[in-house]
């Protein structure tokens, strides 16, 4: 079967001749449909995040995934099922204590592998194998989309931990400011604009652009971090009762205090490269206790932020895949969906298509 991976040592992908893979008792065998491309792709492409499965000489990409299953005995899922993978998977034959809780999401490094990603193969792939618990069922009507399950579900979580930290008092995110216009930080202007009354997206483009146009077709507000950095956006718009972070940018974490509203909550998602640079501590530090303010930090999502995400998916606007998903391109010419640029938003390879099966 064909599949797309990057060679260990190799800089670019390039399209492999793989065995089919056969489901273990209680796998399911699926057929992909589609596989999106994020940044953490292009980070394990260019070698700064993860590696193949111990052993072996590549790695499979791709962690954003949809596909209809072929074949899966003794288990409940039916040949024909629209499922969404999970993404993290036990690093040795017996699951640990946070796969045995169900809670993945929230093992630490050394403790998990990430198919596609570090340590096991993903799903960029003509098939793939999965156990059925590690399965989210999508409905057919939203097979197309299904791909970006895995992106929107990491933000689910991220709100349900920064939640999860105000629920002391009574909490709602009257304001919120996204920092990053990239895809994951588009998704969750989207997801926030039906929770929030003002929503605030920040980032580094000049007009005419599309996420710009996503932004404000949203219902939200475009900022230029270029003439209003983060700490300056109470100022010049309102504070924040909620932060969502997706950039990466080391200083955006410690500025997301400032641009915080007394009892609010920033979420941290990005992952930054090392950075040693000097912050006022002590004035961040009284900041977080006389004004109640919080940091949570968020990586990865669970079973059921899968599950919510299906259900936010229904919920988007009918015109926001379209102008979202800029580029679809078919798995043997795969090579326009790893090029970054000014107007390509989010990237899909595609193996199969649903109504044609």
């Amino acid at each position: 079967m064909d599949a797309i991976g990057i060679e260990r040592g190799a800089d670019e992908p390039r399209l492999l001749e793989l065995p089919r893979p056969e489901p273990a008792p209680g796998e399911a065998l699926v057929e992909t449909l589609r596989v999106g491309v994020d940044g953490t792709d292009h980070e394990v492409i260019a070698g700064n995040h993860g590696s193949p499965p111990d052993g072996e000489d590549h790695l499979v990409l791709g962690h954003e995934a949809v596909g209809v299953v072929e074949t899966a005995p003794g288990t409940d899922l039916e040949a024909g099922d629209v499922v969404v993978p999970t993404v993290r998977r036990p690093p040795g034959d017996d699951p640990n204590d946070y796969f045995e809780r169900g809670e993945a999401d929230m093992a630490p490094p050394g403790a998990t592998l990430e198919r596609g990603i570090d340590g096991a193969h993903g799903f960029m792939s003509e098939y793939f194998t999965s156990p059925e618990e590690y399965l989210v069922a999508v409905p057919p009507d939203l097979a197309s989309l299904g791909f970006l399950v895995e992106p929107m579900s990491v933000s689910e979580k991220a709100l349900e931990l920064a939640a999860a930290a105000r629920s002391s008092f009574e909490w709602r995110p009257e304001t919120a400011l996204v920092l990053g216009n990239g895809a994951l930080g588009l998704l969750t202007v989207a997801v926030l604009v039906d929770d929030a009354d003002e929503v605030y997206c920040l980032g580094r483009r000049d007009r005419p652009d599309p996420t710009i146009d996503v932004i404000e077709r949203l219902g939200a507000t475009y900022v230029d971090s270029r003439e209003t950095p983060v700490s300056a956006v109470p100022e010049v718009h309102e504070p924040a009762d909620l932060v969502y972070e997706a950039t990466g940018h080391a200083r955006h974490a410690f500025e997301s205090i400032e641009a915080l509203a007394p009892g609010g909550v920033a979420a941290l998602l990005g992952v930054p490269d090392p950075w040693t640079f000097e912050v006022d501590g002590g004035r961040l530090h009284e900041e977080l206790v006389l004004n109640n303010k919080a940091l949570v930090g968020s990586v990865n999502s669970g079973v059921r932020h899968f599950e919510a995400a299906v259900d936010r998916l229904r919920e988007l606007p009918r015109w926001f895949p379209e102008s979202f998903v800029t580029e679809v391109t078919p798995h043997r010419s795969f090579g326009p969906a790893f090029r970054r640029g000014p107007t390509n938003i989010k990237s899909v390879v595609e193996f199969a298509r649903y109504e044609e099966r």
